[in-house]
C-alpha cells in the first residue's frame, strides 16, 4: 500500500544527524521464503502435470523453470506465478496423441509467437469479455477429463485420450486393480486433504509446509521403505532431451492446434492475473505493493515463455492460480520471488534427479487428480447459478468434456449470446390502474423489439390521466428511449401527467411536478447546488411539515426515491457482512466538508469522525472527551483499520476562533473543546519556516496557516494514543495528513519534499493513496 506520510511525519523530532543508509540486498526476504514455498508447490506438481499429458517428465521441470524465470521478469503482473498448469493437460495430451511429443513443442513455440502478436497489438483486455460462465465451465470441464484420466493410474491402469473411453474402461481397471499403486494414491490423498486441517500450535507450524510435498514426499518413503514394487518417476539423461521440431499434418489443422494453445493459455494467464491483483490488493498490513498489472506485458511474458519452453522441449506455460496463491500469502513483495522460484526448480532438476526418481507415478496421480476435482469449485457452480448462467457453464462443461477444449469453449460462447439475446428480447410489459394511477410496468431490456408493444400498452392510459411509467432493467436504447418520450410529451401536452421511475433510482416527472419536490440528486455535478434544506419556502408536504421537519422529510423521501434503489442491494450485502473499513477519516464537522464526496467513497468504506476544528485529543486528560479516543480505539483494536487521515480544511471556524480568542479557562464547552488546539496555535508562533505549507505557495493567510498546522499538530496527538502506537510499532497502521480548499474544491497530501513536510496537490488524473482513494460506486444516479 503507498504511504502519503513521510518518515519525518511518522517521527516529528529524528535524532540529530543524517541516519546511515542501509545497503538492501537484491532479494527480500520476503521474496526468498515466498520463492521457497512456491518451489515447494512448483516441484511435484510439475512432474505430475507431466505425467498426465503423456510427456517426459523432465518437460514439466523445464515449463516450471522457464514459467518462472522468463515470464516473472517479462510478464506484466509481478506476483503471478507461470508453468505448466493443470488447464493445458488435455490440450497438450490431445497434441501428444495427433502429432507427437517433437511435434507438440513446435506447437508451442508457434502459439508464444501468436501470444507475443496479440500483445504487441494491445488486444489483452480483449479476453476479458469472455464470460466468467464460460471460463469456469471450460475449468470445470478440463478438471473432470483429468480426474478421470488419472484415476486410472491410480488404480495401477493406463489411461484413455477419450474422456467416455475412460469412462468405459472403469469398470474393468476396478475389477484388476493394483494395491500397490492404490494404497500409495490414498496415502497421497489423505496427507494432501489432511496436513491443512492439523490442530493446534503444533499443526499451525507444520502446516508451514505444502501439503503437495508432504503427501508425494510420504508416499515416495514409504514405497522406499517398504519395498514396494511400483512404476517409478523415470528422468532420463539430460543429453536424451527431445528438443523442438516442425508440426506435420494437414495446415487447417495445426492452425487448430495452434490457436487452441492460445487460447486456453492467453485466458488463462490474463484471468488469473487479474484475480492475483485482487488478491494483492486485499492482502492485510501494509505490505510493499508491486506496480499495477499490465495486462499487454503479461500477455509478451508468456508468449516469450512459451517460446522459450516449447523451443527447450518444455510443456506450454501459463499462469498458474495454486502457485501464484501461494506466492502472494507467503509475503512476496516483488518479481525476484517467480524468478527465484525458477531458479531452484533448475537447481532441482540438476542436482535432485535421485530423489525424485523415488516418487510413485500414482502418487502424482492422485496428485493432479485432486486438482483436477478441484477445478469442479462449489464457488463458481454458486456464483453462475446466483446470476442465472448454468446453461452457459454446463454447455461449456459437458462440451469441453465430449468435444475437446477449442469445441467447448465455442460452444459456451454460443450458448452465452444466446442467452443474452434471449434476456434482450425478452420484455413484459403491464397496465394497471389504482386509485386513479395508471401504473405501466416495463420489466426486462428495453430495445426496439419491444416499441410495439410499448407503445401499444402507452396508449392504454387515458388523456388527462396521472402515469407512472415503471422501469426496471439495465438498459434502453435509442428507439425505446425516442418513444417514451414522444409518448410523454405528447400525454403532457394533453394535461396528464407522467412520471418515468426506474431501477436506478432515475425519476422524471413531466407536467405538474410539486413544488416542494426535492431534485438535488446524491453524487450528481453539484452546480448551482442548492440545499433541499436551504431551498425555496415550499408549502408543507408530509408529516412533521410546519414544525420544523417539512425539510427533513422532503430530502428524506428523495433518497428514498432517487437513491434507495440504487443503494438497496449494496447495503444489505454490508448489513450481512457487518462493517470492515480499512481507514479511519477525522475531519472537521463543518458542514461544507463532505467526506463521501471528496474521497468518492461510499458505504462501508470510511469510519468517520468529525468534531469542531478536526482535533483529537491527547490521551490522560480528564475533560470529558473520551468520544474521540473510544473511537480512535475501536477504530484500530476492533476494525483493524489500516491507515488514520486527519483532514483539515480551509476557513475552519474553530481556528479562526483560536486566532482570535485563544481558548478561555472555565467558559462554555465550546471554548473548553478548543484548548485541544492550543498546541496548534503554539506551533506557528515560532519559527514559520518549519511549517507545512501548500506546494508551491505560502499560505493565504494565518487562518490558513493554522489549519495546516493542526493537521500535523493533531497527527502527533493521535499518536500519543496506546493502540495507535502499537499499531504503528508492529507496521500495521499507517497515518496521513490532508486539507481540503474548499473555494479551490482542491484536496492536498501531507508528503515530504527536499526534506521538508508539504502539502502536495492531488492531481486528478492520478490515484492517491488507499487512505483518501474509494469507489465512486454510484455514479449514475438521476440518469435514464
Amino acid at each position: 500500500m503507498p504511504t502519503c506520510a513521510p518518515p519525518n511525519i511518522q517521527h516529528p523530532h529524528p535524532p540529530h544527524g543524517p541516519a546511515p543508509k542501509r545497503r538492501r540486498s537484491p532479494v527480500e526476504g520476503a521474496d526468498l521464503s515466498a520463492a521457497v514455498a512456491v518451489f515447494l508447490i512448483a516441484l511435484p506438481l510439475s512432474l505430475g502435470i507431466a505425467l498426465a499429458t503423456g510427456a517426459p517428465l523432465q518437460a514439466g521441470l523445464v515449463a516450471a523453470a522457464v514459467g518462472g524465470v522468463v515470464a516473472g521478469r517479462l510478464g506484466g503482473c509481478p506476483l503471478q506465478v507461470s508453468g505448466p498448469a493443470a488447464g493445458l493437460t488435455v490440450v497438450t495430451a490431445d497434441l501428444i496423441h495427433r502429432y507427437g511429443w517433437r511435434a507438440t513443442c513446435g506447437i508451442t513455440v508457434l502459439a508464444g509467437l501468436a501470444q507475443v502478436g496479440l500483445g504487441c497489438l494491445r488486444v489483452a483486455r480483449g479476453a476479458l469479455a469472455v464470460s466468467p460462465a464460460v471460463v469456469h465451465g471450460m475449468l470445470a470441464g478440463i478438471g473432470i477429463t483429468i480426474a478421470v484420466a488419472q484415476l486410472h493410474i491410480v488404480l495401477g491402469g493406463t489411461p484413455d485420450s477419450s474422456v467416455l473411453a475412460n469412462l468405459r474402461a472403469l469398470p474393468a481397471q476396478l475389477a484388476g486393480l493394483h494395491p500397490a499403486a492404490v494404497a500409495m494414491s490414498l496415502l497421497t490423498l489423505v496427507l494432501l486433504l489432511g496436513w491443512p486441517r492439523l490442530p493446534g500450535r503444533a499443526g499451525r507450524l507444520l502446516r508451514t509446509v505444502p501439503a503437495a510435498l508432504v503427501a508425494v514426499s510420504g508416499a515416495g518413503a514409504t514405497a522406499a521403505l517398504t519395498g514396494l514394487s511400483l512404476p517409478r518417476v523415470d528422468l532420463p539423461s539430460w543429453h536424451s532431451h527431445a528438443l523442438a521440431g516442425l508440426p506435420e499434418g494437414p495446415v487447417s489443422g495445426v492452425v487448430a492446434a495452434v490457436l487452441t494453445t492460445t487460447l486456453v493459455c492467453s485466458v488463462q494467464s490474463l484471468l488469473g492475473a487479474v484475480a492475483v491483483d485482487k488478491l494483492v490488493a486485499a492482502r492485510p498490513g501494509p505490505h510493499t505493493r508491486p506496480g499495477r498489472f499490465d495486462l499487454d506485458r503479461e500477455l509478451l511474458g508468456q508468449g516469450a515463455a512459451n517460446l522459450i519452453s516449447g523451443a527447450l522441449g518444455g510443456l506450454p506455460v501459463a499462469g498458474v492460480a495454486v502457485r501464484s496463491t501461494a506466492n502472494v500469502r507467503a509475503g512476496a513483495v516483488s518479481r525476484n520471488s517467480t524468478m527465484l522460484h525458477g531458479v531452484l526448480v533448475v537447481v532441482a532438476a540438476l542436482l535432485m534427479v535421485p530423489v525424485l526418481e523415488e516418487i510413485p507415478l500414482a502418487s502424482l496421480a492422485a496428485l493432479v487428480m485432486a486438482v483436477g476435482i478441484q477445478m469442479v469449485s462449489p464457488h463458481h457452480i454458486r456464483t453462475v447459478t446466483r446470476h442465472r448462467e448454468v446453461p452457459v457453464y454446463a454447455a461449456t462443461t459437458l462440451g469441453v468434456v465430449a468435444l475437446g477444449v477449442l469445441e467447448g469453449v465455442f460452444l459456451g460462447v454460443a450458448v452465452a449470446v444466446a442467452v443474452a439475446l434471449h434476456r434482450l428480447a425478452r420484455t413484459r410489459i403491464t397496465h394497471e390502474e389504482k386509485e386513479g394511477v395508471h401504473h405501466v410496468r416495463v420489466r426486462g431490456q428495453l430495445t426496439f423489439l419491444a416499441v410495439p408493444r410499448l407503445s401499444r400498452t402507452l396508449h392504454l392510459v387515458p388523456q388527462g390521466a396521472h402515469a407512472v411509467v415503471e422501469l426496471d432493467g439495465s438498459f434502453m436504447d435509442h428507439a425505446a428511449y425516442e418513444s417514451l418520450q414522444d409518448w410523454r410529451g405528447t400525454h403532457t401536452a394533453r394535461g396528464g401527467t407522467a412520471e418515468l421511475t426506474g431501477r436506478g433510482g432515475a425519476s422524471r416527472t413531466a407536467g405538474r411536478v410539486p413544488a416542494a419536490d426535492c431534485r438535488c440528486h446524491p453524487w450528481t455535478p453539484w452546480r448551482n447546488h442548492r440545499s433541499c434544506f436551504t431551498g425555496s419556502p415550499a408549502a408543507p408536504a408530509g408529516p412533521g411539515a410546519g414544525r420544523g421537519g417539512g425539510e427533513l422529510a422532503r430530502g428524506i423521501g428523495s433518497f428514498q426515491r432517487n437513491t434507495a434503489p440504487l443503494v438497496r442491494e449494496e447495503l444489505a450485502r454490508l448489513a450481512r457482512e457487518g462493517q470492515r473499513p480499512s481507514q479511519l477519516f477525522l475531519a472537521c464537522a463543518d458542514s461544507r466538508l463532505v467526506t463521501s464526496m471528496i474521497t468518492a467513497s461510499g458505504p462501508g468504506d470510511l469510519f468517520v469522525v468529525r468534531n469542531v476544528g478536526n482535533l483529537v485529543p491527547p490521551p490522560g486528560e480528564g475533560h470529558g472527551d473520551d468520544s474521540v479516543s473510544a473511537a480512535i480505539e475501536y477504530a484500530v483494536d476492533v476494525l483493524g483499520v489500516r491507515s488514520i487521515t486527519v483532514c483539515g480544511h480551509s476557513g475552519c471556524g474553530a481556528m479562526q476562533a483560536l486566532l482570535s480568542a485563544g481558548a478561555g479557562q472555565g467558559l462554555g464547552p465550546l471554548h473548553r473543546w478548543l484548548r485541544h488546539g492550543l498546541p496548534s496555535l503554539a506551533r506557528t508562533a515560532g519559527d514559520r519556516r518549519g511549517l507545512p505549507g501548500p506546494a508551491g505557495r505560502v499560505p493565504a493567510d494565518a487562518v490558513e496557516r493554522l489549519c495546516l498546522a493542526n493537521v500535523v499538530q493533531q497527527l502527533a496527538h493521535l499518536r500519543a494514543h496506546e493502540p495507535v502506537a502499537r499499531a504503528l510499532a508492529r507496521g500495521a497502521l499507517e497515518l496521513h495528513g490532508m486539507y481540503f480548499h474548499v473555494g479551490e474544491a482542491q484536496a492536498y497530501l501531507l508528503t515530504e519534499s527536499e526534506g521538508a513536510a508539504v502539502f502536495e496537490e492531488v492531481a486528478s488524473g492520478v490515484e492517491g493513496g488507499e487512505a483518501v482513494r474509494g469507489p465512486m460506486w454510484a455514479p449514475t444516479i438521476g440518469q435514464v
